[in-house]
């Protein structure tokens, strides 16, 4: 189920998203990782970015869990990462950069942002919240260019993926819990006099 349309209302667009991403939950891990590759891609192709990823931060460290590039700017890669606070991504989070930034050369902040080694223009992010509350990471994508055309609405649907991500992130950690719960739970009733 490929998403052609994403000029949805971000209602709609979680409805369609969440078909696609959260109806595999219960199979393969590579069949959700092809539709998470394939919501991504849509999603900066729409957007006309050139990288956009799925990052988990974890010891202070930001992992790329999923990449999607423009072909010729495969500026990061999937298994990549490196400190977070060397990151736009820490920036979004602590609140020194905005979620959608359309030129980060001629943003107030840019004088604090960490330098990276290819030029980041037009830049969108958004924290991937648990349902525990916990930050499992970024939602991110951007391109070496400026893009003064990018909205609030653009934003927006970076976010809807963003909670759908989670969504599938909970239910995946949900099922990685469970064979372990059901090897600690004794089978059958107690021995009297033992517990």
């Amino acid at each position: 189920m490929a998403i052609h349309n994403w000029d949805y209302a971000p209602e709609a667009l979680e409805v369609q998203v969440s078909e696609l991403l959260l109806a595999t939950a219960d199979r393969s891990d590579e069949l959700v990782d092809e539709n998470v590759r394939l919501v991504l891609q849509e999603l900066r192709q729409h957007l006309n970015m050139e990288v956009i990823f799925v990052s988990e931060i974890r010891n202070g460290q930001r992992m790329f869990q999923h990449v999607d590039t423009a072909p010729g700017q495969e500026l990061i890669a999937t298994g990549g990462g490196g400190p977070l606070e060397e990151s736009f991504c820490q920036c979004v989070l602590d609140g020194i950069l905005p979620g959608l930034v359309q030129d980060a050369t001629s943003h107030p902040a840019f004088a604090k942002l960490p330098a990276t080694p290819f030029r980041v223009g037009a830049h969108l992010s958004t924290p991937i919240v648990l349902a525990s509350g916990k930050v499992y990471g970024t939602l991110c994508c951007f391109s070496q260019a400026a893009d003064e055309s990018l909205t609030a609405k653009d934003l927006q649907k970076l976010e809807c993926v963003a909670r759908i991500t989670a969504r599938r992130i909970d239910i995946k950690q949900a099922q990685q819990l469970q064979p372990a719960e059901e090897k600690r739970t004794p089978s059958g009733p107690a021995s009297p006099g033992k517990l």
